[in-house]
């Protein structure tokens, strides 16, 4: 595209210019839908992480959109080291549907969570490295990680740890409006695990993905569960493309924060090899580990 000799662009460059954004952002669009899909076929637990890099005025900007119903992905914005993120929605607005996705920010506490749609051999470092800690976990289990891995199920529960509902199916929630559809999701995963462990599920729910409705949000209040989100995670599920542990760190270090949900991947071999260390580095900041019911209690008194 040429300049004119006023020094002015010709009219037709911003029609270009928003015909390809348009394209550019459909084809991005369609390709991580098609990806997502893709990988969801071959088993591999997902997350929908939307790390907005902001500026303080973006900040800023998703702060007063969070005030309001945000169905869809569940994201961030990052905007000041050793502050809680800024989620699409609110606390204040999570909390009327008994959801949460931070403690509170003048308390160093840390909350760990981990999702497992599968298992290939990292869970029990994981748990190696909790149990020397003695740092309580949730893991968010889908049916086929407890029809599979029965036993490790079994010493989850022994060391300490809960295990929440992470549908039995991992299929994405906020497209299920029916009630009926949607129960079915969660209680079968409930009769799944009473069959393995012989106890009844807690009721804590993550949606897979992170993906919600508003009507997602009220039917697993009505069911009585309470519904997690998270603060903080970073790409860590993909089998074959893992983090280094330099880039862990770089994430989980950097953005650690009070009262911190972090979402982990109990598939993740990156997370299997730094998990002691990791927490190590935590304690050394000052920070101690708390489970979900102590984050509930906090918050709710």
């Amino acid at each position: 595209m040429n300049m004119k000799n006023d020094g002015s662009w010709d009219f037709s460059f911003w029609g270009i210019m928003l015909t390809g954004v348009l394209f550019l952002g459909a084809f991005g669009a369609g390709q991580w839908a098609a990806q997502k899909a893709e990988l969801l076929r071959e088993g591999t637990e997902q997350l929908a992480v939307s790390e907005s890099r902001l500026s303080k005025r973006g900040a800023d900007s998703l702060e007063a959109k969070a005030e309001a119903s945000a169905d869809g992905n569940w994201g961030l914005g990052f905007s000041q080291e050793g502050k809680t993120p800024v989620g699409n929605a609110s606390a204040e607005y999570l909390r009327q549907f008994d959801a949460w996705y931070a403690g509170k920010p003048d308390e160093k506490v840390i909350y760990l969570t981990f999702d497992a749609g599968y298992e290939n051999g990292n869970t029990e470092p994981i748990l190696d490295a909790l149990k020397k800690h003695n740092a309580p976990a949730a893991f968010f289990l889908v049916g086929n990680y407890m029809e599979t891995s029965p036993e490790l199920v079994k010493r989850m529960i022994a060391e300490g740890h809960t295990v929440g509902n992470h549908t039995y199916h991992h299929p994405d929630m906020s497209k299920i409006s029916g009630k009926e559809a949607f129960e079915k999701e969660l209680s079968d995963l409930e009769t799944l695990y009473e069959q393995t462990t012989g106890q009844k599920m807690k009721k804590y729910y993550r949606p897979p993905q992170g993906k919600y409705s508003e009507s997602n949000l009220q039917m697993a209040k009505e069911m009585g569960y309470k519904t997690f989100f998270w603060s903080l995670a970073y790409v860590d599920w993909y089998a074959d493309k893992q983090p280094s542990k330099e880039e862990a760190f770089k994430k989980l270090l950097g953005r650690i924060h009070p009262g911190a949900v972090v979402l982990l991947h109990s598939t993740s071999k990156t997370n299997g090899e730094i998990l002691d260390e990791l927490l190590t580095k935590w304690e050394e900041m000052g920070y101690r580990f708390e489970s979900l019911d102590y984050l509930t209690a906090q918050t709710s008194s």
